[in-house]
């Protein structure tokens, strides 16, 4: 028998659901302002705080091993699972470029990239790569 009523959505009026990309957003966002490696666990408490329903541990697992696999969560060996932090936005910038540069002709990404800079970003470009030749 099929109940309608609180706590149990018809077909004609369905739980609504979160927009696309909004709970890693949440996620990102209660792994920001821990300043601390967080495991799945400690990330679902403080979602759970922060609004009235209760989220699927695996749900939180899920999006949050996603966000690993994009490259915008760092993790380590915590007991059995892991512990993730967000990568910082220096690092994930260099990473797309590395990810650009190896899916195309590295003349050319090198060459529009180099010549999009500014003088001053062409000056510490070369400044890096200076001291990289000089062993640092």
């Amino acid at each position: 028998m099929h109940q309608e009523g609180p706590g149990h959505p018809s077909a004609e009026y369905p739980e609504p659901r979160r927009p696309a990309g909004s709970l890693e957003a949440e996620v990102l966002a209660v792994l920001r302002a821990a300043g601390t490696a967080l495991t799945p666990g400690q990330v679902r408490e403080r979602l759970n705080a922060r609004q009235r329903g209760e989220l699927a541990y695996s749900t939180v697992v899920t999006i949050m091993s996603r966000l690993h696999a994009k490259g915008l969560l760092a993790r380590e060996r915590a007991g059995r699972g892991f512990a993730y932090t967000p990568v910082d936005d220096a690092s994930l910038a260099a990473g797309q470029m590395n990810r650009a540069l190896d899916g195309a002709d590295h003349d050319a990404v090198l060459t529009r990239f180099v010549s999009g800079l500014s003088g001053r970003d062409a000056r510490l470009l070369r400044h890096l790569l200076d001291a990289g030749e000089d062993g640092g």
